[in-house]
């Protein structure tokens, strides 16, 4: 039997490629993992307990119903990351405003972490796969201040690593500190994260396409014509047309694309001209890990990594996939 590598000892053994992080990065990574595990514990009981479903009575800054697994996951996440003395502030979806740690001890931390606790709540008490998306920054600030909003709006190109959790059939943590992809499957029996995907390539093309089709009509007319053209249509002699897959979470959609390649599009549309989801702590993180898998990730006419952030809630259009499926995609929106 082939020895396991865990989690940790990965992240030890990788901790050479970082050596102006004196260990700190490797500590932050770990701290995650190990507020992913008790996250993954609750969504997993969340249909035996009370509190742990339903709505929890408030919404958001982006005016979407919070989930009480969404308060619950996001103070996990918070309190992680405020003991572990490696961040000096976050940024979340499920808060309104930047939060600087103020304790000296938070003062000191190098990074800064933009993350959403808990992406496609909205599928939580259905018992449909959700997931953490989660983007580290170098601060700006002087070590030893409070964390300023200046912290937090950096452009994708900056951020020195990125991952999601994916709590699904099994939980998968994937990350990247830009030296490639690798995914991990938590073993219950041991409560570790184990390395099960190392080297995480996206597939140049697949045939798989994720979108919600009830909006495709009130895009941008070239992707109604993509997704008509190249996913629907049969040709004579051609193969058979892309299949349609859309969960609604979008770690979920994403991950099976990392897997099985494919394409996700969240478009501008009348109803939401800036597009839906969240720059900072959905579409950047995302968009290094497919980068550094072989994937492509645009706005449909420019680079997510290098677009400057006005908001720190701020939205963008958002393609991301295999290659070659969003390089088409793209010359249907250019006609």
């Amino acid at each position: 039997m082939s020895k396991v590598t865990t989690l940790h000892e990965f992240i030890m053994d990788r901790q050479a490629d970082f050596p102006y992080a004196s260990g700190e990065l490797s500590r932050l990574l770990t701290d995650i993992a190990v507020a992913s595990k008790v996250v993954s514990k609750d969504v997993r009981r969340a249909g035996l307990l009370d509190n742990f479903l339903g709505a929890h009575g408030s919404t958001n800054i982006q005016g979407e119903e919070q989930q009480k697994l969404d308060v619950i996951a996001d103070n996990q996440f918070i309190n992680m990351f405020k003991t572990g003395g490696e961040v000096c502030g976050i940024a979340s979806e499920e808060n309104d405003d930047f939060m600087p740690f103020e304790s000296e001890f938070s003062k000191n931390g190098k990074y800064v972490v933009l993350f959403d606790p808990l992406d496609g709540s909205s599928n939580i008490d259905v018992n449909v796969s959700i997931g953490t998306i989660f983007s580290i920054f170098r601060r700006q600030s002087e070590v030893g201040t409070s964390a300023t909003l200046e912290d937090m709006m950096q452009s994708g190109a900056k951020q020195i690593a990125a991952g999601y959790v994916l709590y699904g059939s099994s939980t998968m943590l994937v990350y990247t500190t830009g030296k490639g992809v690798n995914g991990f499957t938590l073993d219950p029996y041991i409560g570790e994260f184990c390395l099960s995907h190392p080297d995480m390539r996206m597939p140049e093309m697949g045939r798989i396409y994720a979108m919600n089709e009830g909006n495709v009509n009130i895009c941008d007319p070239g992707i109604k014509e993509y997704i008509e053209e190249k996913c629907q249509t049969i040709l004579e002699g051609a193969p058979r047309p892309y299949s349609g897959r859309y969960i609604g979470s979008l770690v979920a959609d994403f991950h099976r694309n990392m897997i099985k390649g494919g394409i996700y599009i969240y478009p501008s549309t009348t109803v939401d001209p800036e597009g839906k989801l969240r720059l900072l702590y959905e579409c950047n993180p995302l968009a290094f890990i497919a980068e550094q898998a072989g994937g492509i990730a645009t706005t449909g006419h420019e680079r997510i990594m290098d677009i400057e952030p006005s908001r720190l809630h701020q939205r963008v259009p958002y393609f991301v996939g295999s290659k070659k499926m969003v390089e088409q995609a793209m010359e249907y929106l250019k006609g």
